[in-house]
């Protein structure tokens, strides 16, 4: 299959990507979720580079020559990385739709790893509702920290507007979230072999 038999639309569904994956060897598949998100579970043969690290390898990854179809969780992150890598010229870039929850419902296959990690926007709506009700309970004695839950629910609202999430880039950065299997030179390497 060559890259003008991809689809015309920057947003593939997994019915779409399961085709291009079977048709095209030289499709990449670049996961930018969390180390930690990667290793608990994620599509065969994918590539993993973080969000937070995509920004430094932003043009090398831009240059690759296959075409390349993003992945995190939901979608809002492959989004943000569809944004960097098309304004450093990347062509033939590719966003599958809702995320790896999307795939793994449609059935698609994935690899599991040893440990089993919460996804990051679980574990933000962890930490962002521990704060509400912690805000909440303390506010029977000080009634000043009912304000907490209201600036959580600001965060939240702002999140959704923007597509952005300062929560979850902080808890990206916890060691829980992190692996030191993010080879970036080994990855550009293989992001640009040729299939055999």
């Amino acid at each position: 299959m060559s890259t003008a038999t991809l689809p015309g639309t920057d947003v593939i569904n997994s019915s779409q990507l399961r085709q291009i994956m079977n048709e095209d060897p030289d499709l990449r598949i670049l996961d930018v979720r969390t180390g930690g998100e990667f290793e608990t579970v994620h599509i065969p043969g994918s590539y993993n580079v973080p969000l937070d690290t995509l920004g430094e390898h932003v043009r090398d990854l831009a240059d690759v020559e296959h075409p390349v179809v993003l992945v995190c969780q939901s979608g809002g992150r492959a989004t943000q990385a569809h944004g960097q890598l098309t304004a450093a010229g990347k062509q033939t870039l590719h966003i599958l739709e809702g995320g790896m929850t999307s795939w793994q419902a449609a059935g698609g296959d994935v690899v599991h790893g040893d440990i089993e990690r919460w996804a990051m926007d679980r574990q933000v709506r962890f930490v962002a509702g521990g704060m509400v009700l912690a805000s909440i309970a303390a506010s029977l004695v000080v009634p000043k920290a009912k304000w907490l839950a209201a600036g959580v629910g600001t965060g939240l609202f702002y999140s959704a507007v923007s597509n952005t999430c300062a929560m979850g880039d902080m808890l990206a950065k916890l060691p829980y979230n992190q692996t030191d299997k993010c080879d970036i030179v080994g990855v550009l390497e293989d992001l640009n072999r040729k299939a055999a």
